[in-house]
Protein backbone atom coordinates (compact mmCIF):
# COMPACT_ATOMS: atom_id res chain seq x y z
CA UNK A 1 0.00 0.00 0.00
CA UNK A 2 1.38 3.35 -1.18
CA UNK A 3 1.64 6.39 0.97
CA UNK A 4 -0.88 8.00 -1.81
CA UNK A 5 -3.38 5.73 -0.80
CA UNK A 6 -3.09 5.39 3.03
CA UNK A 7 -3.45 9.34 2.67
CA UNK A 8 -6.57 9.32 0.47
CA UNK A 9 -8.15 6.81 2.92
CA UNK A 10 -7.34 9.14 5.82
CA UNK A 11 -8.95 11.68 3.69
CA UNK A 12 -11.89 9.80 2.72
CA UNK A 13 -12.76 8.95 5.74
CA UNK A 14 -11.51 11.79 7.80
CA UNK A 15 -13.44 14.90 6.06
CA UNK A 16 -16.94 13.24 6.60
CA UNK A 17 -16.24 12.26 10.20
CA UNK A 18 -14.66 15.87 10.94
CA UNK A 19 -17.16 17.57 9.13
CA UNK A 20 -19.75 15.74 10.60
CA UNK A 21 -18.41 16.05 14.73
CA UNK A 22 -18.22 20.11 13.67
CA UNK A 23 -21.63 20.20 12.79
CA UNK A 24 -22.59 18.96 16.04
CA UNK A 25 -20.80 21.94 17.57
CA UNK A 26 -21.80 24.75 15.65
CA UNK A 27 -24.73 24.52 13.96
CA UNK A 28 -24.14 27.15 10.89
CA UNK A 29 -22.34 24.05 8.98
CA UNK A 30 -25.49 22.33 9.50
CA UNK A 31 -27.40 25.15 7.86
CA UNK A 32 -24.95 26.00 4.82
CA UNK A 33 -25.04 21.65 4.89
CA UNK A 34 -21.96 19.41 5.29
CA UNK A 35 -22.85 17.96 1.43
CA UNK A 36 -22.15 21.57 0.29
CA UNK A 37 -19.71 21.98 2.59
CA UNK A 38 -17.63 17.97 1.53
CA UNK A 39 -18.90 18.94 -2.54
CA UNK A 40 -16.27 21.81 -2.17
CA UNK A 41 -13.33 19.93 -0.53
CA UNK A 42 -13.98 17.30 -2.87
CA UNK A 43 -13.93 19.09 -5.69
CA UNK A 44 -10.86 21.55 -4.91
CA UNK A 45 -8.93 18.45 -3.97
CA UNK A 46 -9.79 16.56 -6.88
CA UNK A 47 -8.28 19.07 -9.34
CA UNK A 48 -5.32 19.59 -7.34
CA UNK A 49 -2.90 17.66 -5.37
CA UNK A 50 -5.50 14.21 -5.36
CA UNK A 51 -5.49 14.22 -9.36
CA UNK A 52 -4.41 11.04 -10.68
CA UNK A 53 -5.57 8.09 -11.68
CA UNK A 54 -4.65 5.61 -8.67
CA UNK A 55 -7.09 8.35 -6.30
CA UNK A 56 -9.73 8.15 -8.77
CA UNK A 57 -9.66 3.80 -8.50
CA UNK A 58 -9.46 4.20 -4.95
CA UNK A 59 -12.46 6.88 -4.54
CA UNK A 60 -14.52 4.41 -7.74
CA UNK A 61 -14.27 1.71 -5.00
CA UNK A 62 -14.44 3.06 -2.06
CA UNK A 63 -18.04 5.04 -3.30
CA UNK A 64 -19.70 1.68 -4.46
CA UNK A 65 -19.30 -0.21 -1.18
CA UNK A 66 -20.06 2.80 1.31
CA UNK A 67 -23.35 3.29 -1.11
CA UNK A 68 -24.70 -0.20 -0.37
CA UNK A 69 -23.40 0.20 3.27
CA UNK A 70 -25.46 3.47 3.96
CA UNK A 71 -28.87 1.55 3.02
CA UNK A 72 -29.23 -0.75 5.50
CA UNK A 73 -27.70 1.63 8.21
CA UNK A 74 -30.01 4.72 7.44
CA UNK A 75 -33.45 2.22 7.30
CA UNK A 76 -32.49 0.41 10.30
CA UNK A 77 -31.71 3.36 11.76
CA UNK A 78 -36.12 4.40 11.80
CA UNK A 79 -38.78 3.18 13.60
CA UNK A 80 -41.23 2.30 10.91
CA UNK A 81 -44.69 2.05 13.54
CA UNK A 82 -47.93 2.49 12.00
CA UNK A 83 -48.25 5.59 13.32
CA UNK A 84 -49.93 7.96 10.56
CA UNK A 85 -53.74 8.81 10.97
CA UNK A 86 -56.16 8.44 7.83
CA UNK A 87 -55.26 12.14 7.52
CA UNK A 88 -51.43 11.69 7.06
CA UNK A 89 -51.65 8.82 4.71
CA UNK A 90 -53.62 10.98 2.41
CA UNK A 91 -50.88 13.66 2.78
CA UNK A 92 -48.41 11.03 1.89
CA UNK A 93 -50.12 9.80 -0.87
CA UNK A 94 -50.83 12.85 -2.44
CA UNK A 95 -47.00 14.11 -2.23
CA UNK A 96 -45.83 11.24 -3.93
CA UNK A 97 -48.43 11.61 -6.61
CA UNK A 98 -47.30 14.99 -7.22
CA UNK A 99 -43.63 14.37 -7.24
CA UNK A 100 -44.68 11.72 -9.64
CA UNK A 101 -46.60 13.55 -12.41
CA UNK A 102 -44.87 16.64 -11.98
CA UNK A 103 -41.32 14.40 -12.47
CA UNK A 104 -43.00 13.17 -15.52
CA UNK A 105 -44.83 15.65 -17.16
CA UNK A 106 -40.94 17.97 -16.98
CA UNK A 107 -39.02 14.68 -18.35
CA UNK A 108 -41.42 15.76 -22.24
CA UNK A 109 -41.14 19.21 -21.50
CA UNK A 110 -37.22 19.43 -21.15
CA UNK A 111 -36.79 16.53 -23.29
CA UNK A 112 -35.51 18.52 -26.34
CA UNK A 113 -33.57 20.58 -24.28
CA UNK A 114 -31.66 17.44 -22.94
CA UNK A 115 -31.60 16.08 -26.60
CA UNK A 116 -29.77 19.64 -27.50
CA UNK A 117 -27.17 19.13 -24.93
CA UNK A 118 -26.42 15.31 -26.19
CA UNK A 119 -27.85 13.71 -23.27
CA UNK A 120 -29.09 10.09 -24.48
CA UNK A 121 -32.76 9.26 -23.28
CA UNK A 122 -31.16 6.16 -21.37
CA UNK A 123 -28.85 9.06 -19.15
CA UNK A 124 -31.93 11.47 -19.22
CA UNK A 125 -34.36 8.85 -17.78
CA UNK A 126 -31.41 8.20 -14.80
CA UNK A 127 -31.94 11.83 -14.07
CA UNK A 128 -35.16 12.07 -14.04
CA UNK A 129 -35.12 8.93 -11.62
CA UNK A 130 -32.92 9.72 -9.47
CA UNK A 131 -34.83 13.29 -9.00
CA UNK A 132 -37.93 11.33 -7.88
CA UNK A 133 -36.13 9.11 -5.36
CA UNK A 134 -34.77 12.28 -3.67
CA UNK A 135 -37.80 14.29 -4.01
CA UNK A 136 -39.96 11.23 -2.34
CA UNK A 137 -37.62 10.48 0.05
CA UNK A 138 -34.76 13.53 0.54
CA UNK A 139 -31.15 13.81 -0.19
CA UNK A 140 -30.34 10.28 1.26
CA UNK A 141 -32.05 8.63 -1.63
CA UNK A 142 -29.97 10.89 -4.06
CA UNK A 143 -26.32 8.32 -3.78
CA UNK A 144 -28.25 4.70 -3.67
CA UNK A 145 -30.25 5.52 -6.64
CA UNK A 146 -27.92 7.33 -8.64
CA UNK A 147 -25.74 4.32 -8.48
CA UNK A 148 -28.58 2.10 -9.09
CA UNK A 149 -29.12 3.03 -12.45
CA UNK A 150 -25.42 3.58 -13.63
CA UNK A 151 -25.78 7.75 -13.75
CA UNK A 152 -22.42 9.13 -15.11
CA UNK A 153 -20.21 10.99 -12.61
CA UNK A 154 -20.46 14.44 -13.78
CA UNK A 155 -24.33 14.25 -14.15
CA UNK A 156 -24.36 13.37 -10.68
CA UNK A 157 -22.40 16.05 -9.63
CA UNK A 158 -24.69 18.14 -11.88
CA UNK A 159 -27.62 16.84 -10.41
CA UNK A 160 -27.16 16.99 -6.89
CA UNK A 161 -24.76 20.67 -7.54
CA UNK A 162 -28.12 22.38 -9.15
CA UNK A 163 -30.62 20.82 -6.52
CA UNK A 164 -28.60 22.27 -3.43
CA UNK A 165 -29.62 25.50 -5.18
CA UNK A 166 -33.26 25.07 -5.91
CA UNK A 167 -33.52 23.23 -2.56
CA UNK A 168 -32.13 26.17 -1.22
CA UNK A 169 -34.40 29.20 -2.55
CA UNK A 170 -37.15 26.26 -1.73
CA UNK A 171 -36.43 26.37 1.92
CA UNK A 172 -36.23 30.63 1.49
CA UNK A 173 -39.69 30.95 -0.10
CA UNK A 174 -41.27 28.22 2.86
CA UNK A 175 -39.26 30.51 5.74
CA UNK A 176 -40.54 33.42 4.66
CA UNK A 177 -43.60 33.00 2.66
CA UNK A 178 -45.08 29.66 3.92
CA UNK A 179 -47.41 30.74 6.18
CA UNK A 180 -49.16 33.63 4.81
CA UNK A 181 -49.61 31.35 1.80
CA UNK A 182 -50.91 28.59 3.46
CA UNK A 183 -53.14 31.28 5.87
CA UNK A 184 -54.63 32.61 2.58
CA UNK A 185 -54.99 29.22 0.75
CA UNK A 186 -56.45 26.85 3.58
CA UNK A 187 -58.85 28.46 6.25
CA UNK A 188 -57.98 25.19 9.03
CA UNK A 189 -55.06 26.13 10.49
CA UNK A 190 -54.01 23.10 12.90
CA UNK A 191 -53.98 19.29 12.36
CA UNK A 192 -56.59 17.45 13.78
CA UNK A 193 -55.20 14.23 14.08
CA UNK A 194 -55.64 11.04 16.50
CA UNK A 195 -52.81 9.56 18.28
CA UNK A 196 -49.38 9.58 17.02
CA UNK A 197 -46.77 7.54 17.76
CA UNK A 198 -44.04 8.07 15.55
CA UNK A 199 -40.39 8.04 17.17
CA UNK A 200 -37.56 9.96 16.26
CA UNK A 201 -34.76 7.92 14.19
CA UNK A 202 -32.70 6.65 17.86
CA UNK A 203 -29.74 8.06 16.59
CA UNK A 204 -31.25 11.34 18.25
CA UNK A 205 -31.35 10.29 21.40
CA UNK A 206 -28.71 11.38 23.48
CA UNK A 207 -25.54 8.93 24.07
CA UNK A 208 -23.57 11.47 25.97
CA UNK A 209 -24.27 9.40 29.17
CA UNK A 210 -23.48 5.99 27.98
CA UNK A 211 -20.35 4.16 28.37
CA UNK A 212 -17.74 4.04 25.34
CA UNK A 213 -17.72 0.31 25.25
CA UNK A 214 -21.65 -0.04 24.77
CA UNK A 215 -21.79 2.73 21.84
CA UNK A 216 -18.34 1.06 20.09
CA UNK A 217 -20.80 -2.00 20.53
CA UNK A 218 -23.33 -1.09 19.55
CA UNK A 219 -21.85 0.97 16.01
CA UNK A 220 -19.97 -2.42 15.25
CA UNK A 221 -22.83 -4.35 15.77
CA UNK A 222 -24.50 -2.04 13.09
CA UNK A 223 -22.04 -1.92 10.59
CA UNK A 224 -21.66 -6.07 10.78
CA UNK A 225 -25.43 -6.14 10.09
CA UNK A 226 -25.43 -4.20 7.63
CA UNK A 227 -22.20 -5.52 5.96
CA UNK A 228 -24.25 -9.30 6.42
CA UNK A 229 -27.49 -7.53 4.55
CA UNK A 230 -25.13 -5.91 1.64
CA UNK A 231 -23.51 -9.84 1.30
CA UNK A 232 -27.08 -11.44 0.70
CA UNK A 233 -28.16 -9.13 -1.56
CA UNK A 234 -25.06 -9.06 -3.90
CA UNK A 235 -25.73 -13.01 -3.53
CA UNK A 236 -29.11 -12.97 -4.81
CA UNK A 237 -28.15 -10.24 -7.66
CA UNK A 238 -25.91 -13.24 -8.90
CA UNK A 239 -29.35 -15.63 -8.71
CA UNK A 240 -31.81 -13.26 -10.51
CA UNK A 241 -31.18 -12.76 -14.35
CA UNK A 242 -31.17 -9.16 -14.79
CA UNK A 243 -29.45 -6.76 -16.78
CA UNK A 244 -28.95 -3.98 -14.27
CA UNK A 245 -27.31 -6.45 -11.13
CA UNK A 246 -27.11 -3.12 -9.36
CA UNK A 247 -30.77 -2.32 -9.19
CA UNK A 248 -31.65 -5.52 -7.91
CA UNK A 249 -28.53 -5.27 -5.01
CA UNK A 250 -30.49 -1.75 -4.15
CA UNK A 251 -33.79 -3.50 -4.13
CA UNK A 252 -32.91 -6.34 -2.24
CA UNK A 253 -31.39 -3.58 0.28
CA UNK A 254 -33.56 -1.89 1.09
CA UNK A 255 -36.52 -4.17 1.29
CA UNK A 256 -34.54 -6.36 3.77
CA UNK A 257 -33.25 -3.48 5.33
CA UNK A 258 -37.18 -2.46 6.44
CA UNK A 259 -37.74 -6.16 7.40
CA UNK A 260 -34.81 -5.80 9.82
CA UNK A 261 -35.79 -2.52 11.52
CA UNK A 262 -38.85 -4.13 12.29
CA UNK A 263 -37.29 -6.75 14.54
CA UNK A 264 -36.26 -5.94 18.33
CA UNK A 265 -32.71 -7.10 17.89
CA UNK A 266 -31.96 -4.48 15.38
CA UNK A 267 -34.55 -1.67 17.33
CA UNK A 268 -32.13 -2.04 20.07
CA UNK A 269 -28.93 -0.63 17.99
CA UNK A 270 -28.36 2.50 18.45
CA UNK A 271 -26.39 5.10 15.87
CA UNK A 272 -27.12 3.43 12.51
CA UNK A 273 -28.88 5.92 11.43
CA UNK A 274 -26.10 8.63 11.90
CA UNK A 275 -23.56 5.91 10.48
CA UNK A 276 -25.63 5.43 7.19
CA UNK A 277 -25.44 9.55 7.19
CA UNK A 278 -21.68 9.34 7.23
CA UNK A 279 -21.34 6.54 4.56
CA UNK A 280 -23.59 8.67 2.25
CA UNK A 281 -20.97 12.16 3.02
CA UNK A 282 -17.99 9.81 2.48
CA UNK A 283 -19.80 8.59 -0.80
CA UNK A 284 -20.33 12.48 -2.08
CA UNK A 285 -16.46 13.14 -1.24
CA UNK A 286 -15.66 10.37 -2.81
CA UNK A 287 -17.53 10.98 -6.13
CA UNK A 288 -16.10 14.79 -5.96
CA UNK A 289 -12.86 14.46 -5.92
CA UNK A 290 -13.38 12.25 -8.79
CA UNK A 291 -14.96 15.40 -11.33
CA UNK A 292 -12.94 17.47 -13.25
CA UNK A 293 -14.28 20.65 -13.11
CA UNK A 294 -12.34 21.67 -16.48
CA UNK A 295 -14.30 19.04 -18.21
CA UNK A 296 -17.56 20.07 -17.00
CA UNK A 297 -20.10 22.32 -18.98
CA UNK A 298 -22.40 23.74 -16.61
CA UNK A 299 -24.23 25.97 -19.26
CA UNK A 300 -24.87 23.68 -21.63
CA UNK A 301 -26.52 21.38 -18.89
CA UNK A 302 -29.02 24.06 -17.70
CA UNK A 303 -32.08 22.06 -18.59
CA UNK A 304 -31.01 19.93 -15.70
CA UNK A 305 -31.46 23.59 -13.28
CA UNK A 306 -34.88 24.09 -14.92
CA UNK A 307 -35.75 20.53 -14.74
CA UNK A 308 -35.22 20.39 -10.80
CA UNK A 309 -36.88 24.02 -10.26
CA UNK A 310 -40.17 22.53 -12.35
CA UNK A 311 -40.42 19.71 -10.20
CA UNK A 312 -39.76 21.01 -7.06
CA UNK A 313 -42.69 23.93 -7.29
CA UNK A 314 -44.32 22.55 -9.85
CA UNK A 315 -45.21 19.67 -6.88
CA UNK A 316 -45.58 21.50 -4.19
CA UNK A 317 -48.14 23.61 -6.47
CA UNK A 318 -49.89 20.18 -7.34
CA UNK A 319 -50.16 19.32 -3.92
CA UNK A 320 -52.01 22.30 -2.73
CA UNK A 321 -54.67 21.99 -5.27
CA UNK A 322 -54.98 18.22 -4.70
CA UNK A 323 -55.15 18.89 -1.00
CA UNK A 324 -58.02 21.57 -1.41
CA UNK A 325 -59.81 19.52 -3.38
CA UNK A 326 -59.25 16.71 -0.87
CA UNK A 327 -59.95 18.92 1.92
CA UNK A 328 -56.40 18.06 3.67
CA UNK A 329 -55.00 20.25 6.40
CA UNK A 330 -53.08 23.11 5.04
CA UNK A 331 -49.67 23.11 7.30
CA UNK A 332 -49.81 19.29 7.08
CA UNK A 333 -49.46 19.72 3.01
CA UNK A 334 -46.84 22.28 3.63
CA UNK A 335 -44.95 20.33 6.11
CA UNK A 336 -45.16 16.80 3.80
CA UNK A 337 -43.63 18.89 0.98
CA UNK A 338 -40.55 19.92 2.89
CA UNK A 339 -40.07 16.12 4.66
CA UNK A 340 -40.02 14.50 0.70
CA UNK A 341 -38.20 17.20 -0.66
CA UNK A 342 -35.91 17.76 2.03
CA UNK A 343 -36.02 14.86 4.40
CA UNK A 344 -37.38 14.83 8.31
CA UNK A 345 -34.76 16.83 9.99
CA UNK A 346 -36.40 20.26 8.42
CA UNK A 347 -39.83 19.20 9.86
CA UNK A 348 -39.40 21.03 13.07
CA UNK A 349 -37.98 24.08 11.25
CA UNK A 350 -41.18 24.37 9.08
CA UNK A 351 -43.19 23.68 12.09
CA UNK A 352 -41.72 26.30 13.99
CA UNK A 353 -42.53 28.87 10.96
CA UNK A 354 -46.11 27.53 11.08
CA UNK A 355 -46.29 28.08 15.07
CA UNK A 356 -47.83 24.63 14.87
CA UNK A 357 -45.89 21.85 16.92
CA UNK A 358 -48.29 19.04 16.25
CA UNK A 359 -47.24 18.75 12.75
CA UNK A 360 -43.72 17.89 13.56
CA UNK A 361 -44.76 13.93 14.57
CA UNK A 362 -46.37 13.49 11.29
CA UNK A 363 -44.43 15.29 9.16
CA UNK A 364 -41.40 12.90 10.28
CA UNK A 365 -43.70 10.08 9.64
CA UNK A 366 -44.48 11.33 6.33
CA UNK A 367 -40.34 11.81 5.65
CA UNK A 368 -39.50 8.50 6.91
CA UNK A 369 -42.00 6.64 5.00
CA UNK A 370 -40.91 8.70 1.86
CA UNK A 371 -36.99 7.43 2.30
CA UNK A 372 -38.06 3.86 2.07
CA UNK A 373 -40.37 4.18 -0.95
CA UNK A 374 -37.82 6.64 -2.86
CA UNK A 375 -35.59 3.76 -3.87
CA UNK A 376 -38.79 1.69 -5.40
CA UNK A 377 -40.17 4.67 -7.38
CA UNK A 378 -36.74 6.20 -9.01
CA UNK A 379 -35.91 2.48 -10.28
CA UNK A 380 -39.58 1.94 -11.50
CA UNK A 381 -39.46 5.56 -12.96
CA UNK A 382 -36.13 4.58 -14.81
CA UNK A 383 -37.51 1.39 -15.88
CA UNK A 384 -40.38 2.85 -17.44
CA UNK A 385 -38.66 5.96 -19.12
CA UNK A 386 -35.95 4.34 -20.65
Amino acid sequence: MTMMTVLTIIYLFGIPLAVMLMAKRWPIIQKISPMVILYIIGLAAGNTFLASDTVTKLCTNISNVVVLMSIPLMLMGCNFKMWSTKAVAKTFLVGVFSVLCVTLIGFFLFRTMAHNAHISNTNYAKISAVMTGIYIGGIPNLAPISKAVGLPQHLFLMVSGYDLIVTGLYLILIVFFGEPIIRRVFKINHVKTEEVETELPKDETSVKNQKLRHVILNRAMGILTAFLVVAISYALSLIIPLQNSTAVIIIVLTTVSLLLSLTKPVKRLEGTFDLGLYFVYVFCLAVATMVNIHDMEFSKHLFILYYIAFAVFGSLALQIILAKIFKINGDLVLVSSIALINSPPFVPMVAAVLNNKDIILPGIAIGLLGYAVGNYLGIGIFMLLS
